[in-house]
């Protein structure tokens, strides 16, 4: 006990103490280097954020090595500085190519930076979405059609990039489809994944249109080994379809009659006969006195 109280003694009195402060600051590039710590420590999250960090902080310990070097002239201080600098330097490296290699097309960009970057999703987790849809855009004609209704197997998820679709039933408009919507989230939803289906509505390419598309065993696959990205389709196909409801939501009432949309079998309205009126109770008394 004594040994271990004289070390942390010695290392704790064993200086003495400061009398006599310099009166002249230090040079320029200190004060440079002690602003570039200040600066980068600003910085944020993700690959960006990494960075803008390790750039401001690599010059900050670049200018700290050349202080040390021209005006302390302190080997170990140089040393541990440069150190420092050069694992900077490294990291910068390591993170730019980390950026580089989860690059996209300019389409794939533009729906990250829409539909995936407001909710927080980084790049290396937007790439296994990308690389499941085999990094392909689909393009698809005018008047071309997606789906049939009766025909096409639903078997996979698709997400419209441009264009528009016209969903129609039994030949009659149902509603439109436009771009960072999903074509089939009422037919994906209405689905579990051992079941099979046919799409009972039919989807038509009113313009050129270009599209994503996940294969449904595949995506479902993707979903076992990740749960956050399964979590956040279920919220991104959730408010799809809820859109979707509310569109459709001007175009319920048909007169006497109700139409349901059957892309959406949770929330719709079914045609019930007319009640006959109740006829007041005066009535039934005055036939059962008769009788």
């Amino acid at each position: 006990m004594g040994d271990n109280s004289s070390f942390w003694d010695s290392l704790i009195f064993a200086h003495p103490v400061c009398v006599n402060w310099k009166s002249e600051a230090e040079g320029s590039i200190y004060h440079l280097a002690s602003i570039l710590f200040v600066v980068g420590y600003m910085g944020g999250s993700g690959f960006f954020g990494l960075l803008y960090i390790f750039f401001l902080l690599g010059l900050g310990f670049l200018c700290s090595s050349v202080w040390s070097w021209l005006d302390v002239c302190a080997a170990d201080i140089f040393s541990w500085n440069f150190i420092l600098f050069v694992i900077c330097f490294i990291q910068f490296i390591y993170v730019t190519y980390q950026v580089r290699s989860v690059a996209f097309d300019k389409e794939f960009q533009d729906l990250y930076s829409a539909m995936f970057q407001p909710l927080g999703i980084s790049l290396t987790v937007f790439r296994k979405i990308v690389r499941c849809c085999d990094e392909e855009v689909v393009t698809l004609e005018k008047e071309h059609c997606y789906a049939m209704q009766g025909k096409t197997p639903i078997d996979k998820l698709s997400l419209l990039l441009s264009g528009r679709i016209r969903v129609t039933v039994d030949g009659e408009f149902l509603h439109y489809i436009f771009p960072l919507q999903f074509l089939d989230s009422p037919e994906w939803d209405s689905l579990r994944p051992s079941e099979e289906g046919i799409f009972q509505v039919t989807l038509t390419a009113e313009t050129d249109c270009r599209y994503v598309t996940w294969r449904r065993k595949k995506l479902y696959l993707l979903f076992a080994k990740h749960r956050f990205i399964s979590r956040v389709f279920s919220i991104l196909i959730g408010d799809d379809i809820a859109n979707k409801l509310y569109a459709l939501n001007d175009r319920v009432n048909l007169g006497k009659g109700f139409r349901y949309d059957i892309r959406l079998p949770n929330f719709y309205h079914e045609s019930v006969p007319s009640t006959p009126k109740r006829q007041p109770a005066d009535h039934f008394q005055n036939n059962s006195r008769q009788h």
